[in-house]
This record gives C-alpha cells, structure tokens and sequence, in this order.
C-alpha cells in the first residue's frame, strides 16, 4: 500500500487554516515602543483620539479669511469687493476677531479669526500678494462659506476611535498617531521562536564539511524569513539525527518559554526521522498536496506550537511562504500579506496529477519565466527568482501563454 493511501493527502488551504489555528495563542505578549520602532508592527489596542483633527479652524491655503456674508454686498464693476486689511495671521499664532468688511491675511495652516468663515486666495486679489495693514484689497462677490477652510473635527473627532487594534502600522497610521500627540504606541509583541535544523549529513557554515555532508542552508533561510515575518530568533540549533538528544534539546528549550518552535528536515516516514519521532505523541505529521513541501507536521510539545517543515532547503523556503507567513499574517496582522498576481507563462510547463506544484520564476511584469526545474534542492535556482507561481493540478500540459497565479517575493 502507497504511502498516500496510509495517509490522507491534505489540501493547501487546508493546512494553511491548520497552522493558523496552531498559533492562535501568539500576539497576547504586548510592549509598548516609540513612533520610530513602530513601523510594521501591529496595534495591541483601539486608540482614541485624545483630541479632535483638526484642532481648531484653519486655512487651507495662503489667502485672506474673511466672512462669506462680507463678501455678498454690493461688487464694483470688475465684481469685486473692497475689504479692510488687518495684521496677518502666521501659522501657529492666536488671531484676534475679525470686524466686519476686514479682510486678515492668513498662510496655510493658521488659526481662522473669529468671525471668518472663508479665505480667499491671494492669486485672487487685488492688488496681487498681501497689502499693509490699514490698506484695501479687492476680493471677488460671492465667497461660499467654508471655501478653503479646514473644520474643526474634520477628520478625527475627540473620542472617536483613531486606530484599531490589529492595524498593522504604516507610515499613514504612524503619523496619525503623531498628529493626537502620541510618542509611544502599544503593540503585540514579536513573537520569538527557537529553530531547529537537523540531519547527520548537515554542518554549520564555516566548520569542516566531511565527503558525504552539506553545509546547513536551511537555518539561514529561515533566519531571515522569520525576520522579515518580525519573528524574533532567540535560539538556533543544529542537531544530529539522534531522538534522544533532540528531545534533551527540546525539553531545555521548553523550559525557556519560546513563543514558537520551528524545525527543517526529520518530518518523512524514515528510519532517521528524529522530529516525528519524538513530536509525534504531542500532534500530527501529514502529506499536503503539493509539490516541493508535502510532508509537514505540527506539534505542542508543553503547550508551545511547533511548526515542522521538510528539510530541503526549497522545501523549508517554499513551505514557509505556504504555510507559516500567512500564518503569522492571520494570527498577528503582521506581516504584511505578500502580493500576489496573473501572469502569462514563458514556456510550456506540465502540471502533476493531484498535486500543486509551487515553481520558482522570474516575473519582469509581462512574462513568468520558470527559474530551474521543480526539484526541492535547487537552492542557486531560488535565489533567482522573485516569484513562486502556483501550478495547478492536473494531467494535460500548459501551454506558453496560459495565465497563471504568482506570489511575489520582491
């Protein structure tokens, strides 16, 4: 009997929704960081506007403020009306109240005076520009009320809900923050995992690589995933294919109290598979439906979620992107989701019957073309590529031309 038919085959989504589920516990951690250090994270709570945007009445552009009903009297024959010009109004300064048939130069972003309703641009005056105080400006009949002026409230009234918890923070959120006065934002903490790599034929970069040995790729890949996902790595280690010092490693690093564990490689159905061995009785060891990554497992060994990934190093990169970012994105709100797209393909590619295949390409925006075959160990290919194309399952050949579905690693 196949191993397929022992073991259920599970879908993609499926999977995925299963990863998301095993981290539902991440994110209760909070700390609270400067503006300058928020950027990416996400919001731990709703935050309330302590005060109203904008504060207080003010013009929208460099001009005149003046009552709208003023400007209503009689116009001369070039359809304008004289105003009395008073002492101009600079950004952030306190302006006395205005009289009627006074017209106060204001710039942009000044308090409007009490009793003005409007401003008038000064390319619209005349004589051009800002006269002397005591002098007379012709503004055109006719002014709307309102016209040029930013409201009091107009954007975010006080008490109302600025941001919400489980916004991911942007430069727009960041600086909105900054304009209710805050200097400290309270965010979910980055949750921080320990890494596991293993296999008797895997040696760290920079020792001795014996004949029959590879250098660890795989931890280095997941390293900057989980960085760039805002996962914090507090500890990494490679381990040979022995149950018994893997479950030594795992206990002393239960007892610390990680966030998440995640591990490459020792997931498969064979003699040396050392994380299945010892993770088994703590969860479950599956084949997904997809091609490089179909054997994955998950596990809660002390209550703490431990996401099990093949350890070819396409495998572990394909998986991660499959599995756990959007993972972390679901649970957490960070990171960001990464962008997806159609596109035609370069090149005939053959499909496999049951499986999604998940081909490294480049994408230049008009074409996909595939970089390398669809082998899990052919890592120069990878770093080629700045897209996984989703091949769908299936039997009959795709041809050049067929749009087919990309996520974009760039």
């Amino acid at each position: 009997m196949s191993r397929h038919a022992q073991h259920p085959v599970r879908g993609i989504d499926e999977h995925r929704r299963a990863v998301e589920d095993a981290l539902r516990g991440l994110g209760a951690r909070t700390e609270t960081v400067p503006l300058a250090a928020a950027p990416g994270r996400v919001l731990a709570g709703d935050l309330v506007a302590p005060l109203s945007l904008q504060p207080f009445d003010n013009s929208q552009m460099d001009g005149f403020a003046i009552s709208a009903a003023d400007s209503r009297a009689a116009p001369g024959e070039d359809g304008r009306v004289p105003f009395a010009v008073v002492a101009p109004v600079p950004a952030g300064h306190v302006p006395g109240p205005l009289a009627p048939g006074e017209a106060a130069p204001v710039m942009t972003g000044a308090p409007l005076p009490p009793g003005a309703d409007a401003v008038v641009p000064v390319e619209e005056s005349l004589p051009g520009g800002f006269p002397a105080p005591g002098t007379l400006v012709r503004l055109p009949a006719g002014q709307p009320a309102g016209r040029f002026v930013r409201r009091a409230g107009e954007d975010v009234a006080a008490g109302d809900t600025a941001l919400v918890a489980g916004q991911r923070l942007t430069p727009a959120r960041i600086g909105l923050a900054a304009a209710l006065g805050c200097a400290e934002l309270t965010v979910r903490a980055r949750p921080r995992a320990v890494l596991y790599t293993t296999g008797d034929e895997v040696v760290a970069p920079g020792t001795v690589r014996g004949p029959a040995q590879v250098f660890d790729a795989n931890a280095a890949i997941l390293r900057a995933q989980l960085a760039e996902a805002g996962v914090e790595v507090i500890g990494a280690h490679l381990l040979s294919d022995d149950a018994g010092a893997f479950a030594a490693r795992l206990a002393e690093d239960t007892a610390a109290r990680p966030d998440l564990f995640v591990s490459s490689g020792g997931v498969s159905e064979g003699a040396y598979e050392v994380v299945r061995q010892v993770l088994a009785p703590h969860g479950e060891f599956v084949h997904v439906a997809m091609q490089p990554g179909g054997p994955q497992g998950l596990a809660a060994p002390g209550g703490v979620p431990f996401v099990c990934l093949p350890g070819n190093p396409v495998s572990t990169l394909v998986s991660f992107e499959m599995f756990l970012r959007p993972a972390l994105t679901g649970v957490l709100g960070a990171p960001a989701p990464r962008a997806r797209a159609m596109g035609p393909l370069a090149e005939a590619v053959r499909p496999l019957p049951g499986r999604t295949q998940v081909r490294r390409a480049v994408w230049d925006g008009a074409e996909v073309r595939m970089a390398g075959g669809p082998g899990s160990h052919l890592l120069a290919a990878a770093a080629r590529a700045n897209a996984l194309v989703l091949v769908p399952a299936g039997g009959a050949e795709l041809p050049a031309g067929t749009r087919v579905e990309l996520l974009l690693l760039d």
